[in-house]
């Protein structure tokens, strides 16, 4: 194997940042009686709950992409603060769950995280390289044979196993890194479409994310943007006249998907007869 020398380049940056005072502090927070207060509420709140042991009937992943620790925080303050507060001592939604942990993702080969990787530990619970969706570690970017035995299960495919019905909701493209490591394997999240891969990917086996949205698992709700992916570059966009599909392999995957659900809609209403 040929080793790989990395250069670390570290840079500076200097930061400006803008500190809030408030001149009038609410008359009880002075006071170490009122926070001895809030936490004793706190622990008796969390001494109170009692478990749900029933069984989930449904289980829903929301993602805030790049949502860290500073990002909550800067919410939380903004939220508070739009609501003519100080802002720290806002709660948010998320903060009255009765059960919160954290999640560590991360790549493995840099420091500095995207969300392809990060897509892989959080729907198939294995560290992966910079810029891959839904392969191991043993994968390589945009090295098209490294896929094939590499692949890696998402706890959406997982559940489509189990006889669930899934679904994949997003803001973005719906062939985004976020939401497609939950059903692809590509050695590159810029694979949107057949046009964005080469000859010789497509000729050994390798399939662009818009295809392996249709193929891969049998998901039952697919919501978001990126249908220009789905559709043959001689297809016009039925809202966007002066804009056209990607695709050079003159597929209809809406067509596809939507094709395969009435099949199997019609075996499903025999079978009941």
């Amino acid at each position: 194997m040929a080793s790989q020398q990395t250069a670390t380049t570290v840079g500076f940056i200097l930061l400006l940042s803008v500190t809030w005072t408030f001149s009038v502090i609410p008359e009880d927070e002075v006071h170490p009686s009122f926070w001895n207060n809030k936490g004793k509420q706190a622990l008796h709140k969390a001494l109170g709950l009692t478990p749900n042991v029933h069984r989930a009937k449904n289980s829903i992943l929301f993602l805030g992409d790049g949502m860290g620790i500073p990002t909550v925080t800067a919410a939380r303050i903004l939220k508070g603060q739009s609501k003519n507060r100080t802002g720290e001592e806002f709660v948010l939604a998320m903060d009255t769950f009765p059960y919160l942990a954290l999640s560590k993702t991360y790549n493995v080969d840099q420091q500095m995280p995207d969300s392809a990787g990060t897509s892989t530990a959080y729907h198939c619970g294995v560290k992966a390289r910079y810029g891959t969706l839904g392969l191991s570690a043993s994968a390589i970017r945009t090295n098209c044979s490294s896929t094939f035995g590499n692949e890696v299960k998402s706890v959406l495919h997982r559940a489509k196993m189990a006889g669930k019905w899934v679904g994949v909701v997003s803001t973005a493209r719906v062939q985004h890194a976020s939401p497609a490591g939950s059903y692809s394997h590509s050695a590159d999240r810029a694979w949107y479409s057949d046009a964005d891969m080469t000859a010789a990917d497509l000729r050994a086996g390798c399939r662009d994310i818009a295809y392996q949205l249709v193929y891969n698992t049998d998901i039952n709700v697919i919501l978001g943007g990126g249908r220009r992916y789905m559709f043959p570059n001689t297809t016009v966009d039925p809202e966007y006249p002066k804009s056209r599909g990607d695709r050079g392999d003159n597929v209809d995957l809406t067509d596809v998907w939507l094709r395969n659900k009435t099949e199997r809609q019609v075996c499903v209403e025999q079978s009941r007869v």
